[in-house]
């Protein structure tokens, strides 16, 4: 009966998350759903993102935590709209709770949301939100062997920021490490090393996700 109710849960999600990026394809805008651990570093590097772009997009931030509205109080200091979900216990965002953050939302003014999930890096993969694009950051902190840890969010998501690089010099992480297990997993993710502490390899990061948005919306021209 669990296997079953869980089968479930996920084919009701999915077909929500089906509605929600039709809407999002619908409208032009491109949604990042953004996973990470815990003090990874995820509203930094959104932060650092926001200030990136915020001369050629129009950005929103959906921001998903167990409790508190912290990190969406952070975002609207920047000049953003962020939208807070608070889920009471769940360990991740699913496509219900973002329709409900929709309705908060311009979404005729809008080139990107992204979606800071719940802190995990086990359960928010397993939820389609309807994005554009699934991410995971790494902190340099965490160790390199996180992929092989927990595969499922390195092989689902196209994009991985290994952050705090700054700190390379001051703990035991193995660049190349990291490397072979995400090649033996998912040799076509996309790598971009950044400090959000020092905005190192932030411009990087950026240019690509400028590219892609042309690519899918043509909200930038060259």
């Amino acid at each position: 009966m669990e296997i079953k109710l869980r089968q479930n849960i996920l084919a009701a999600n999915d077909k929500l998350a089906a509605k929600l990026k039709e809407i999002f394809e619908n409208k032009g805008i491109y949604v990042i759903n953004l996973m990470a651990s815990p003090g990874a570093g995820k509203t930094s590097f959104i932060l650092q993102t926001i200030e990136a772009l915020k001369d050629d997009l129009n950005v929103a931030v959906i921001e998903g935590d167990i409790a508190s509205k912290v990190d969406a109080e952070k975002v609207r200091e920047h000049g953003v709209a962020a939208i807070q979900i608070n889920t009471g216990g769940a360990c991740h965002l699913d496509a219900n709770m973002i329709r409900g953050a929709l309705n908060m939302l311009d979404l005729d003014s809008l080139d990107i949301i992204i979606i800071e999930n719940v802190g995990n890096l086990v359960c928010p993969v397993e939820f389609d939100l309807g994005e554009t694009v699934k991410m995971v950051i790494l902190s340099v902190p965490e160790g390199d062997d996180k992929p092989l840890k927990y595969p499922s969010i390195f092989v689902e998501s196209e994009v991985l920021v290994l952050n705090k690089i700054d700190l390379l010099d001051y703990v035991d992480f193995n660049l190349e490490s990291l490397e072979n297990g995400l090649n033996g997993l998912n040799p076509a993710i996309n790598i971009f090393k950044v400090s959000c502490k020092y905005a190192s390899g932030i411009d990087e990061w950026a240019s690509w996700l400028k590219g892609q948005i042309r690519k899918k919306s043509k909200f930038l021209t060259d």
